[in-house]
Order: structure tokens, then sequence, then C-alpha cells
């Protein structure tokens, strides 16, 4: 049974605001909820970026069932991997074991305002390794030292620790990142329903199995309304930067860089990639190659801080009662 959540996008709402969309979409039946990290948000007209660690901790406290998550966390520029496994520790301590650490490579967007540079995509993930040995050592409550090549730990120890530690998901995009970083993680996180990401994960020793003890968690933004020209129109204006792809997504160092990079993205562009408008069949369609491709959670992006009200209120229990009755 395909597992289906709802994103807090710290990029289109505040801190309290969003602590109110984790209870309501609790409340409407989401299985679990994802938190982007973000330091900017992708386009001016999102307006947003709270710290995300501290409205997670609200959110743990404010709801009692749903798994919650990081979607994702980069562990190695903006945040040193000590002080991550410190926060996750915390997070999960107040969530009561619901909390899952999404880590990833990052992008430029948000790593760059500490002034360090942006590393290579070698580098990056060669830190994202060494980040999450970190963690791992640091979860096991004993006293560490670590001297890698990019981090250095000094008589560090993390001294309110859960029972079982913190599951760990890794954002990994290509079999080049999967074969590093599998073997270290407990799920994979990707965007795009690519099964063949699911079947390298699968053949990698050492890695849980997706389906047994692994989950596969993608995400999928969709645009409801009642209005088919309304919900174009804010895709168009709030997530266009999402037709750049990987590649570009990592690199852009500001909202004027993302700008400039789309302002030839047209609005039956988005419109194509993205569902838009008042029919939730369509959606159900459009969330469909993930479980078909073996996703176990798929984590729904509702674009629009101030729809978000509408959509838990009037949409998201027959949306849920759909998504489920086809992927059963």
């Amino acid at each position: 049974m395909t597992s289906f959540g709802y994103t807090l996008m710290t990029e289109q709402a505040g801190p309290r605001a969003l602590v109110e969309h984790a209870v309501r979409a609790e409340d409407a039946g989401f299985d679990f909820e994802v938190m982007s990290d973000h330091y900017s948000p992708w386009l001016s007209a999102q307006g947003h970026a709270p710290y995300a660690w501290s409205v997670l901790g609200a959110v743990a406290h404010a709801t009692s069932r749903v798994g919650l998550m990081t979607y994702v966390t980069c562990p190695t520029v903006r945040y040193h991997p000590a002080v991550v496994a410190q926060k996750a520790a915390t997070v999960q301590l107040l969530a009561e074991g619901r909390f899952t650490l999404g880590l990833g490579t990052g992008e430029n967007l948000n790593e760059h305002v500490v002034g360090t540079g942006w590393p290579a995509v070698q580098d990056r993930q060669a830190m994202l390794r060494e980040a999450i040995e970190i963690i791992r050592e640091l979860h096991t409550g004993e006293l560490t030292d670590y001297r890698g090549e990019y981090f250095q730990v000094d008589s560090a120890r993390i001294w309110d620790l859960p029972d079982g530690g913190v599951d760990i998901g890794v954002a990994a995009g290509g079999k080049r990142a999967i074969e590093a970083l599998a073997p270290l993680a407990d799920h994979l996180v990707a965007t795009e329903p690519d099964g063949e990401l699911v079947t390298a994960w699968n053949a990698v020793d050492g890695a849980p199995r997706v389906g047994e003890r692994a989950r596969a968690v993608g995400q999928i933004p969709i645009c409801w309304d009642p209005s088919q020209e309304k919900a174009v129109e804010r895709a168009h204006e709030q997530f266009r930067w999402f037709a750049g792809g990987w590649s570009v997504n990592a690199d852009l160092p500001t909202t004027a860089g993302f700008a400039g990079a789309t302002q030839y993205v047209r609005p039956e562009d988005v419109a194509a990639s993205i569902p838009c408008g008042p029919d939730l069949d369509a959606i159900v369609e459009a969330v469909r190659p993930f479980w078909e491709n073996g996703f176990t959670d798929v984590a729904l992006v509702q674009i629009g801080g101030d729809t978000q009200e509408a959509f838990l209120a009037e949409v998201a229990q027959p949306l849920l009662e759909k998504l489920r009755k086809a992927s059963s």
C-alpha cells in the first residue's frame, strides 16, 4: 500500500502558518509530512524561507500521528554534520519516533550564503558520505572523534538521543550516487518516478531493499484550484523553476538567477508538467507513475501558500480516497 504525504513548503508560507498546515494535514488523513529546508525561496514570488528546524520542532509537538521528514537537508556546507546529528536527535525525541532525516547534496541557492563556495558534484557526494558517517557515529551516543578529507569532529557527543536512533533517507538521482550512498542509508529519496533508481538501489550490496526494510520516497507538485486558469497562472508564477531540471536547480545561486533562467518558460509549459485545476482524477494520473515504478511513498506539493487552507479543508480527503483506491 502506497503512503501519501503532504509537503510543508518553507518557500511559500511563514512558520506559524506551516505549523497550522501540518495539523490540518494530519487531520485530513495524510500519512506523513515532509518539509523543505531552504535559506531562500526558488522565486521571489514564493516569498518565504523560515528556519525549517524550528518549525519542525513545533510541528512535532503539534502533531501526534503523521511521520515527519526533512526533504531534504544538506549536512555539508550551511550546516556541519555534527550539528545536523544533534538537531535530528532532538526532533526525533519531540516526534516520539516519527521523524526521518532526509539528506542530500544541496543546492547552491541555499548553501552559498555562508561564503565557503559551491563544490563540484563529485565533491558534494563525497562530503555527504562523510557527513552520514559522522551522523551515524554520533547517534551511537559515544564520544566521537573523526578525521576525514572534508570534516573534522573533536570529542563530540549527543547527550539526548532517541531509542533506535534516526532513520536516514538519501536523495540520489543517478546510479553513481546510489552505489556510493545506498549502503549508508535507510531509505531512497527521489523527485522523479524513475523505476531504474529503485532497481539500482535494490541491486547495491549492503543496501536495505525498497519494499522490505527501505522506503522509496518521491514528491510531485500539483496546483489544485477551482479555476483551471488561476491554477496555471499560479503554478507558472511560483513553480516554473521546476522545469529547469536538477542540473540547473542545483547550481543557480539566487532567486534572480532562477527568474532569468525561466523567463522563457510559458504557462502552457508548466501546465504540461504539473497537474493544474480542479480535476482530481488528473492529479491521480500524474501521481500514478510513482507507485507503478516501485515508490512506496509520495508527497504532494500544493502550489500556493494562500491555497493551503482550502486545499486541506475541501480537497485533501477526497483526493486521498482516490489515490488510495487507485494504488491499492
